[in-house]
């Protein structure tokens, strides 16, 4: 009888991020990625979201190594604040690690970890896991799915891929060594991506946006254009700069990331680009705007980045105005739409010429789409089948294609975050919960919290109001106040009889409180926050955070 290999879900199963996994075999665990995501509109000043580290906290000794699939933040973005409380190696692609290594390198976490290069097709032992990389093609280069060869059977982890033919570097999903492990071998477990389950038909090729960007850079002569989309998107990038060379321009970057990780693509052969085709930013104002493209940063949005500055006129870099067009090649994150909405209108107000894949197809998902969900099933041929990497109604849609595809009922499972899973000789069932909260940063500072959030929560809907009283804790007097200072909840200076009123509610509750002989602040406390709190209420019909604040003499 073979020992059971167990898998826990972290992250990334009912939400578009945060993809993190556990396996354990002979006592060891070895993660399969460990990403982050971004925050939803109700989570008030939260920059990112994390899987949960407490399960791994618990087990840091247990722990052999990572495994990072490829190089997109939400598969590695989560590293480098793991590697804050713990230590272990990095298994990757050169450019996954590249990736990783970028923002490891910022936080000046290097030496937490080594990262372990691995090529197509490598095989190679992680402690007692017998780890097989396997290509895939997906809009990052040198993206891997993951084959575990177990004592209970190959457990194939598909990472994020697509079925592209005709992709921009030629490397297209090994569909052949899939194949000859499921006629082989056989995959007892397949774990796969969902994100365009719903999405009928195939994914359009990489390879096919190159033509419509050199059609938008034939059409927009005359113009300077700034293309903005992930920094990761090397093949993109690509096709940008073949498409701006044959126009006769030059190309310069803006954002650090871009460059950086630019720099790296073109160290490792990736990016074929002539030295004479590259110049500095602050440079292209010496070149007529037909002749110059600026890679930029900023296709989701985020406030503080290249594009989100030139759509506010606030880039010390550039100004744009009628004599640019920006070409968005990208699609919006879930949750970050209003980011993006908002950098375009900001940039037409500027007079800007905008392009995005809502009128152009300038973008091309990296993500297989439900016809080829569907011949990867029918190659790989799973006996179970637990589908991740998407909101619950991706996987809901995946879950019904891997039926439809032969998958017997009983052996799909849907999971969410926290669920662990038993993998023995008798079949493969659910075993229990893992931790798998959600853990915000804020700033530097992890684990804000939800009271944190519930308290910014209020602020933002009901405002706050501060009652302020000093009292002379031996005579049991009050002497100075009540004051009351409010923000959100009533404009003061058109309120003032109310903000009276309440004064003189607060400080009848205080006055009785002293009078029964209570002389503990905090008690005091409690009852000016009674006294303001149902004030507020009967008079507004509304619940601000009330902060009672009880000073001694």
């Amino acid at each position: 009888m073979a020992d059971p290999i167990y898998v826990n879900f972290l992250g990334g199963l009912g939400e578009i991020g945060r993809n993190c996994m556990v396996v354990e075999q002979q006592g060891k665990l070895l993660l399969i990625d460990c990403g982050l995501m971004f925050p939803d509109a109700d989570m008030h000043g939260i920059d990112l979201v994390l899987p949960d580290f407490t399960y791994l906290r618990a087990n840091a000794d247990r722990i052999v190594g990572c495994v990072a699939t490829h190089g997109h933040e939400d598969h590695v973005g989560g590293l480098q604040y793991l590697l804050r409380e713990l230590s272990f190696p990095i298994y990757g692609s050169a450019v996954t690690l590249g990736l990783a290594r970028n923002r490891i390198e910022e936080a000046g976490l290097l030496s937490k970890t080594e990262l372990i290069r691995i090529e197509d097709g490598e095989r190679r032992m992680i402690g007692p896991f017998d780890v097989e990389f396997i290509p895939v093609t997906h809009s990052v280069p040198w993206a891997h799915a993951i084959a575990l060869h177990t004592p209970q059977g190959v457990l194939l982890h598909s990472g994020d891929f697509k079925l592209d033919l005709t992709p921009v570097d030629g490397r297209r999903t090994d569909l052949s060594r899939l194949g000859t492990i499921a006629t082989t071998e056989g995959v007892r477990l397949l774990m796969a991506d969902s994100t365009n389950a719903e999405e009928h038909g195939h994914a359009p090729s990489e390879s096919d946006v190159g033509g419509v960007l050199r059609a938008l850079f034939a059409s927009h002569r005359g113009k300077r254009i700034i293309t903005a989309s992930f920094a990761s998107h090397i093949h993109r990038m690509q096709q940008v700069i073949e498409a701006a060379i044959g126009e006769g321009r030059v190309v310069a970057t803006l954002g650090l990331s871009i460059k950086k990780n630019i720099r790296m693509a073109r160290e490792l052969g990736l990016l074929k680009v002539p030295d004479s085709a590259i110049v500095d930013i602050e440079d292209v104002d010496k070149y007529p705007p037909g002749k110059v493209c600026v890679l930029s940063t900023g296709s989701q949005g985020e406030p503080m980045s290249a594009l989100s500055l030139l759509a506010r006129g606030d880039s010390k870099w550039l100004k744009v105005g009628k004599d640019d067009t920006v070409i968005l090649s990208s699609h919006a994150i879930p949750g970050n739409e209003s980011n993006v909405n908002r950098v375009i209108d900001g940039l037409l107000r500027l007079g800007v010429d905008v392009i995005h894949s809502g009128i152009a197809d300038v973008h091309a998902t990296g993500h297989a789409q439900a016809d080829e969900l569907k011949t990867y099933l029918s190659i790989v041929k799973p006996q179970w089948f637990v589908p991740i990497h998407g909101e619950y109604r991706h996987m809901f849609a995946h879950a019904k294609l891997a039926r439809l595809m032969g998958v017997q009922p009983e052996h799909v499972l849907q999971c969410e975050d926290g669920d662990r899973l038993r993998i023995d000789d008798k079949g493969i069932t659910r075993d229990g919960r893992v931790p798998a909260g959600y853990l915000y940063v804020d700033g530097i500072v992890g684990d804000v919290g939800q009271g944190v959030l519930r308290d910014r929560k209020v602020l933002s809907e009901e405002g706050v109001v501060v009652a302020i009283v000093t009292v002379d804790i031996e005579t049991g007097r009050v002497l100075t106040g009540p004051e009351i200072i409010t923000r959100g909840w009533v404009y003061a200076p058109e309120a003032e009889d109310l903000l009276d009123e309440a004064c003189d509610a607060v400080a009848d509750a205080v006055e009785k409180a002293l009078a029964k002989g209570v002389r503990d602040v905090d008690a005091l406390e409690r009852e000016v926050r009674r006294a303001a709190g149902r004030f507020v209420s009967d008079r507004t019909k509304r619940r601000p955070m009330i902060v009672p604040v009880v000073m001694e003499a």
